[in-house]
């Protein structure tokens, strides 16, 4: 699957995230990480983004992470749900979810 327009998931409430993807051609993955709790996990807020974007076959795009003291396993799954809807799938699609994907 492709990035083909702008994916977003998550809202701004306390323990969750919100995260945008947006397709790029080239220049790898640009990360903008905002996070209330930065100095103490913003290490482990973007090793588990990146990761995840590699584990999604990600390469080029425009990544933001708005952090309000989400856990790892709600990070991914945002990132996950921003990136399909970025690629155009839709509710009936068989989309694989979280130890499905590649």
């Amino acid at each position: 699957m492709e990035l083909k327009t702008t994916g977003v998931a998550g809202t701004l409430e306390s323990s969750d995230v919100m995260v945008t993807l947006e397709p790029a051609d080239s220049g790898g993955i640009k990360l903008l990480l905002e996070s209330t709790v930065l100095k103490q996990y913003g290490r482990q807020i973007r090793e588990t983004t990146l990761a995840t974007l590699e584990r999604l076959g990600v390469r080029n795009a425009g990544v933001t992470v708005n952090d309000h003291g989400a856990l790892d396993c709600t990070i991914k799954a945002r990132i996950e749900c921003a990136y399909y809807r970025g690629c155009g799938c839709g509710p009936d699609d068989r989309i694989p979810w979280g130890g499905d994907v590649r």
